[in-house]
């Protein structure tokens, strides 16, 4: 086979079989690595930065919803209500979600510092 026209591989090519390659070795995997703390601070950023703009869309779009379903059915106001209620409650719903996100998040960080906590003091014992 043509050098020039050989796939690129990880192993090279059985002389005998040239139409194959050798099975590729087991390599051991490594852990994944912790993301920095400074891109985790900007993700949070991201997730938590969006909750005013979902809060104020949920209410815009509950009573402008409202309104448009007044003028459409002629009832008076009492749909615009409705859709600013709807909006408030859609709103409530994404604090509540945001709250509980962060709340399961500082709990897996205060788990993940009592572990280290409990391995340092353990190592101190035994070393």
């Amino acid at each position: 086979m043509d050098p020039s026209t050989q796939r690129a591989t990880a192993r090279p090519l059985d002389p005998a079989l040239p139409h194959r390659a050798l099975p590729p070795r087991e390599l051991p995997i490594a852990p994944p690595r912790p993301k920095p703390p400074l891109q985790q601070d900007w993700k949070a950023l991201g997730n938590y930065g969006t909750l005013g703009m979902e809060i104020a869309l949920s209410v815009v779009v509950g009573l402008f919803g409202g309104q448009w379903l007044d003028k459409k059915l002629h009832t008076g106001g009492i749909l615009t209500w409705v859709g600013f209620a709807y909006g408030l409650a859609a709103a409530g719903r994404a604090i509540y979600r945001a709250m509980r996100k962060s709340n399961q998040e500082a709990e897996a960080h205060e788990q993940r510092e009592r572990e280290a906590r409990r391995k340092y003091d353990d190592d101190a014992k035994n070393g």
